[in-house]
């Protein structure tokens, strides 16, 4: 599989290059050293009955129609058509409805909606964000729609909200890959390796000081390999903002390695690929997480923003071929369920983003390192109120 850029909501993230992946996740990452949840906390996962919606999609759609066929997202990502194929997907399955989908870093997006929600001149109907700690916020500030779109039940717990302010639609994560015909017979086996002086000049990284999850990837890399580790890895590597960036450079053939960007998993399995991901082959530590997406209490458009969480939360866009949220949905072929790998730590991420203070310490930390994130923002700069 590819370095995916941000997939596709349902399996979110378009794809334009997107490591090979015999990995998980956005660029990938690590061993298969996973840890099997036993059959009680499974059974745990499985069941939240009650309060979903019990409309079918024709008739969410008839709804949405009838309310004027418009939708407003607010989507995380790293350029400006990224959510291009749910948009071509969404209005194909539905036609009449039109959605805006409108992506921007997260960092961004939180603090776009915050100042719309201060000002009442909230745009968007649905956000979708990794920037997990707003929604509890967002929720106790009373600014969420407690919903539950049918299927909520068989989300695992861990990706949904108990009284429905919010529920996760797809699962993403970041990790390493490489380029096969860049490395020749000297594939890295680990990322410890990137440090080694025959990397120099071959990796591109996403900015860890600019991007949350690759800052929260990163704190894992140097807790198990340590700070020398980053000031080495530091000297062989082009660190790029987006965290795209990085997986798009190695897929074109300018780097051998991509860190810190997006990946769909599969077992690596796939003789035609250009890029492998690192997961099976390693014990890497490697990090995925629920990507988090709620309605609007005051969304313009909430039968549309019904709709559209409820076609995403569907057997029919959670598929195998990534990662599901459901416990009811087989992951990729050779793969196990993601919340049954242990050094993917699917409770680390949602804690570290709330801890703000302690993020900002590392960011610091990191940027002596590193040196501060510099070029432009890859989607533009969008402004105060974009998809009004």
């Amino acid at each position: 599989m590819l370095f995916n850029p941000l997939p596709n909501p349902n399996q979110q993230h378009p794809r334009p290059l997107r490591f090979s992946t015999t990995l998980v996740a956005a660029t990938i990452g690590l061993s298969v050293a996973a840890v099997g949840l036993t059959l009680g906390a499974a059974a745990r996962s499985d069941a939240r009955p009650g309060g979903e919606e019990t409309k079918t999609l024709d008739q969410l759609y008839a709804e949405a129609k009838a309310e004027g066929g418009k939708l407003v997202v607010y989507a995380g990502g790293d350029w400006k058509d990224q959510q291009g194929d749910t948009k071509q997907a969404f209005e194909k399955r539905f036609p009449g409805i039109k959605v805006e989908m409108v992506v921007d870093y997260s960092k961004y997006q939180d603090a776009r909606i915050d100042n719309q929600l201060a000002t009442g001149t909230l745009v968007p109907d649905v956000v979708q964000l990794q920037t997990l700690q707003d929604f509890p916020r967002w929720k106790r500030q009373g600014a969420l729609l407690p919903y539950k779109p049918a299927g909520f039940g068989k989300v695992h717990d861990k990706f949904n909200d108990a009284d429905g302010a919010w529920v996760a639609t797809n699962v993403l994560a970041f990790g390493a890959a490489y380029n096969k015909e860049l490395v020749g017979g000297d594939a890295p086996h680990s990322v410890r390796e990137f440090a080694d002086s025959e990397w120099k000049g071959k990796i591109a990284s996403a900015y860890p000081n600019d991007d949350d999850a690759t800052l929260f990837l990163y704190s894992r890399y140097v807790k198990k390999f340590g700070w020398n580790w980053l000031a080495r890895m530091a000297r062989n590597t082009e660190f790029l903002r987006g965290s795209d960036s990085a997986g798009n450079a190695m897929t074109a053939g300018k780097k051998a390695i991509g860190l810190g960007g997006w990946v769909t998993p599969d077992a690596g399995k796939d003789p035609e690929a250009t890029t492998v991901g690192m997961l099976p082959n390693t014990r890497d530590p490697f990090m995925a997480w629920g990507q988090r997406e709620a309605i609007f209490k005051d969304a313009r458009h909430p039968a549309a923003a019904k709709l559209f969480l409820n076609w995403q939360l569907s057997k029919e866009q959670q598929t195998s071929d990534g990662w599901s949220v459901r416990t009811d949905v087989a992951p990729p072929a050779g793969l196990k369920k993601v919340w049954q790998y242990k050094n993917a730590d699917i409770d680390g991420f949602p804690a570290f983003m709330r801890d703000r203070a302690a993020a900002e310490r590392l960011r610091e930390q990191m940027t002596v390192y590193i040196g501060e994130a510099k070029g432009d923002p890859t989607p533009g700069r969008l402004g105060t109120h974009p998809g009004r």
